[in-house]
């Protein structure tokens, strides 16, 4: 379509996207990528679009340009090199900070970021490092704090807590994110130390810190369970068009905190596959396909041309290529896959999937005490983190019966407990015969980007199940949404 002069083409692919015309979108983008100035503040956003529609060359470009604009200032590359970092081009940021001037180099923020690369790869050793550098030039760094307090345990008479209660007060002046980063850290010190109850009250106060970022809407999330649950059925599916797309696809799905990223660390570790992460491709792959609805998906059918199914399964195959360049198997366990189960079933028809159950209270728990980086808004309150459980019980169950044998549930406890049995069921279920360094998994080195990225490091123990019992007196919002 010609393009109107009042209009810039990112707005543009805007609108597209609001039509649901991915390819239209990509266009504009691509467009504005040849023809656009070689900086500008607008990059921002079109990068940030193009991560959004799972674009990944085009949003390090973007963010390439953005951090070139004049002045250049620490932000502008720090946003560059999160997204380099975020896409697993950790060697490329690593060379970007080695041409900064020397004092920038031992800047905290900088050196925070450092410590972020090496415990990402499990180098706790140089993570430390890297966080004491910035914190002995400013101890007022919330987020360095928490980092730290993540691969530590803490002790009685620990010098790093009566450090974090010293700066406790300032941290009343810093953004809400920020200070709930920080409590967050500080709640998890008094975890270590055994004093449940205090840690428990300086978890809510992170968690009523971050429900002011953004409202959640059960009634919205509720319709959504049950439409799937009522639209997406064996005999409404054979309206689709069979997808021509039969490449294997691996997927881990589960609630945050169910042991996914276990099993992704089981299944990276065969020789046949090469990474994994929360890869959020095939939502983007989806947008072709209007809101994930059955209707949405007829009209898809009816406006696209040959094989529609097999076309997003090629998208996806494309956009999954240009975040892990491979020939090798890629694992994907992106949050919340459950709510295009069916569709992503229908366009990758030799997809399997391995879907994680735990104990709901211990995993109800370590949601509520964990600090997502990603927006799970759901996980800031014990009663929401109940209703949202509900849903997802009711969905498991629903494509479980509909999808078999292509679904094999694993129970956090049983894997936990007889992990080899697991492991080779888990293998053979997703194509793979099992290998030795998948009973190792833990000696598999990789970046990790989850909030598990020092568990995995560790090996298969049943230490964590029950941890919940220990905050057992400030469940009861959960449970009574949960169990009713």
């Amino acid at each position: 379509m010609p393009r109107s002069p009042s209009k810039s083409r990112i707005l543009l692919a805007v609108e597209a996207l609001q039509r649901f015309d991915r390819d239209e979108a990509v266009r504009l983008l691509k467009e504005e990528l040849r023809h656009g100035a070689a900086d500008g503040e607008r990059w921002k956003s079109a990068g940030r679009l193009a991560a959004q529609i799972g674009e990944i060359e085009i949003a390090v470009e973007a963010a390439r340009r953005y951090a070139n604009t004049t002045p250049i200032t620490l932000e502008r590359l720090l946003f560059y090199w999160g997204e380099l970092a975020h896409y697993g081009r950790t060697d490329a940021v690593r060379q970007d900070m080695r041409r900064l001037p020397q004092p920038l180099q031992q800047h905290p923020i900088v050196q925070h970021f450092r410590g972020t690369l090496a415990s990402q790869v499990g180098d706790f050793v140089a993570a430390e490092e890297h966080y004491r550098a910035a914190l002995a030039q400013t101890q007022y760094l919330p987020q360095t704090w928490f980092a730290l307090s993540m691969f530590k345990t803490f002790t009685d008479s620990d010098p790093d807590l009566a450090a974090m209660e010293r700066v406790r007060p300032a941290m009343a002046t810093v953004d809400s994110a920020s200070r709930a980063r920080f409590l967050y850290g500080l709640a998890k010190a008094y975890h270590d130390l055994g004093d449940y109850d205090r840690a428990f009250a300086i978890y809510s106060e992170g968690a009523a810190l971050r429900r002011k970022e953004e409202p959640w809407d059960r009634v919205q999330v509720n319709r959504l369970a049950d439409d799937l649950i009522q639209d997406f059925t064996p005999e409404a599916m054979k309206r689709l068009t069979p997808s021509e797309e039969h490449r294997p696809a691996l997927f881990v799905n589960g609630l945050p905190r169910s042991g996914t990223t276990l099993v992704e660390q089981i299944l990276v570790s065969n020789s046949r596959v090469a990474d994994g992460g929360e890869v959020t491709l095939l939502k983007p792959a989806l947008i072709p396909a209007g809101d994930h609805s059955l209707a949405g998906a007829l009209a898809y059918q009816q406006r696209a041309g040959h094989d529609p199914w097999g076309a997003v399964a090629r998208t996806y195959f494309r956009l999954l290529g240009a975040r892990f360049p491979t020939d090798k198997l890629v694992v994907d366990k992106t949050l919340v896959q459950s709510h295009f189960m069916g569709l992503l079933m229908h366009a990758l028809p030799n997809a399997r999937v391995v879907w994680m159950r735990r104990n709901p209270e211990d995993t109800a728990f370590s949601c509520f005490r964990t600090f997502f980086t990603s927006n799970v808004p759901w996980s800031w309150s014990l009663d929401d983190i109940g209703f949202f459980f509900r849903l997802e019980d009711r969905l498991h169950a629903h494509w479980s019966a509909m999808f078999p044998d292509r679904i094999l549930t694993v129970d956090y406890q049983a894997l936990a407990a007889d992990p080899e049995t697991w492991t080779a069921k888990i293998a053979r279920h997703c194509g793979l015969e099992p290998e030795a360094r998948m009973f190792e998994s833990h000696k598999t080195k990789r970046g990790v980007l989850t909030a598990s990225v020092q568990q995995v490091r560790s090996p298969i123990t049943t230490s964590r199940i029950g941890v919940s019992s220990r905050y057992s007196a400030h469940l009861e919002p959960f449970n009574r949404a949960y169990f009713g």
